[in-house]
């Protein structure tokens, strides 16, 4: 295909993502499975204007009457973000969100690729259950736009770790590492 397009393919080959070609396409589409849930993911090719883009699409559509309060949740996300954004469709209520490169003058580059195919979906992954929560409550998006944010805001805080025991071994600790897809286990949306 196009260098864009085999940089992708070596990305997502040595990172262990299971994908499948968009036929007629210089696309790949793929599962993820976060903490909040599960969700179609695209990585798109575009060799003439040497971008790279990656969407996460949210597994369920915003219902038409809720979908001008997911709109002014998504904008309140939007603000402020630095690599990405939130879009929906007004005619279906698709969101998705966004992430993006150009490398006119460059290349793609594997380490590029993770960065935009990770923070792609931490940031679905961390508004989730805000969306959810617009779509089929009657919640407001100031709310829960805060209820993020702060929650990221208390998280982000310095913690004093306590002191690992110098007998420990390494392999008395778990592997936690949710950074790596894992593919539902059954259709997606």
């Amino acid at each position: 295909m196009g260098v864009i397009f085999n940089a992708m393919i070596e990305f997502f080959e040595e990172d262990d993502w299971e994908f499948s070609w968009m036929e007629g396409l210089t696309a790949l589409s793929m599962g993820f499975s976060g903490k909040h849930g599960k969700w179609m993911c695209y990585a798109q090719a575009r060799e003439d204007q040497q971008q790279f883009v990656f969407y996460s699409v949210c597994p369920m559509n915003a219902p038409e009457a809720r979908r001008a309060a997911v709109s002014e949740f998504i904008t309140r996300a939007n603000y402020g973000m630095i690599i990405g954004n939130f879009e929906m469709d007004w005619t279906d209520g698709e969101i998705r969100y966004k992430t993006s490169i150009d490398v006119e003058g460059s290349q793609l580059t594997k380490p590029l690729v993770k960065q935009m195919v990770y923070a792609n979906v931490m940031i679905l992954d961390r508004y989730l259950p805000g969306l959810m929560a617009m779509m089929y409550g009657s919640v407001s998006a100031v709310d829960e736009i805060a209820k993020i944010e702060n929650a990221d805001a208390v998280s982000s805080l310095p913690v004093e770790e306590p002191e690992v025991p110098v007998e420990a071994d390494e392999d008395d600790y778990e592997d936690d590492d949710r950074t790596h897809p894992t593919l539902p286990r059954g259709p997606l949306p």
